[in-house]
């Protein structure tokens, strides 16, 4: 039997409006926010035109990634049910229907699509090529240890190709690599926090944790935490557009030592963007890291 687009009769119109809005996870946006590195590392963010493209492609991609996440929580909607945080979603607890949610998906892919068309072909093709590696994350990779991690940075460094793309400049050898061993970080991070909350209580929702042990990921993350440092210096001492960005160094390390204390300490990190938005500490450095970035690249700019 198909399952109606309208709201349950148990729901008010207002709560399935709200049901769908809560199942695009807006949250979760934030990791779009990465296309914007391109314009403001390539000095061009005083260009409105530009500015106005990275604008477009930021909002292409919070359209697919929501797409994506529909889809995702489509399928994964009976395993998610019996998560203690997942099972609140709109889908798993059955407040949004999947025919519904099938149609959301559709309008979010259409609109998304067109927007990159606008913005240029070679941009639609990104777009494209990112959907299809978060689509592989969901259809197999997300079950197989370590290759699910590196997916999921794959998608981060389509997100910051697509920056680059979107305002027509040469991708960053430097911006893929700080943005690979970052990504690496934070998933090998999000895999602790789940399998801490997993434990002892038996019915873990991911088939690959079972692969995973605290002391594996230990090893995981001080690798990609050297990784994310080391790639960073290098790339204020050698390829930034000004030496001065090294002053940004210590807003990078106190970072990472901050998201470490609350995997290991407080049991976060499960979702990195809730981790981030919560934590007041770890948010400011992110937005006083952005501002000194900004406002070091603007002096130099102007000097040059």
């Amino acid at each position: 039997m198909t399952l109606p687009i309208q709201a349950p009769p148990s729901q008010s119109v207002s709560q399935f409006i709200s049901a769908g809005v809560s199942a695009l996870r807006m949250k979760q946006w934030i990791k779009n926010l990465l296309l914007f590195a391109a314009l403001i590392f390539a000095l061009k963010f005083n260009d409105l035109g530009l500015a106005l493209k990275a604008f477009a492609g930021f909002f292409t991609f919070c359209m697919l990634s929501s797409a994506g996440y529909l889809y995702n929580d489509s399928r994964d909607r009976e395993a998610d049910a019996k998560h203690p945080r997942k099972c609140k979603r709109p889908i798993a607890s059955g407040r949004l229907p999947l025919r519904a949610a099938y149609f959301e998906m559709a309008l979010l892919l259409l609109l998304g699509f067109g927007v990159a068309w606008f913005i240029s072909p070679m941009f639609l093709l990104v777009s494209a090529l990112y959907l299809c590696t978060t689509l592989s994350y969901t259809f197999y990779f997300k079950h197989h240890v370590i290759l699910d991690v590196m997916f999921i940075s794959a998608g981060f460094l389509w997100r910051a190709a697509a920056g680059a793309v979107a305002i027509d400049v040469i991708i960053s050898p430097w911006l893929l690599t700080c943005t690979a061993f970052l990504t690496l970080f934070i998933g090998f991070n999000k895999r602790r926090s789940e399998l801490g909350l997993m434990a002892g209580k038996g019915n873990a929702t991911r088939k690959n944790l079972m692969y995973y042990t605290p002391e594996l990921l230990v090893e995981f993350q001080a690798i990609t935490t050297s990784g994310t440092v080391i790639s960073y210096a290098l790339y204020t001492v050698l390829g930034s557009p000004t030496q001065w960005l090294l002053l940004t160094l210590p807003h990078v390390l106190y970072g990472i030592f901050r998201y470490i204390f609350l995997v290991n300490n407080l049991d976060e990190g499960e979702e990195p963007a809730d981790t981030l938005l919560r934590d007041m500490p770890l948010l400011a450095t992110v937005v006083l890291y952005g501002v000194t970035v900004v406002g070091i690249l603007s002096v130099t700019s102007i000097g040059q």
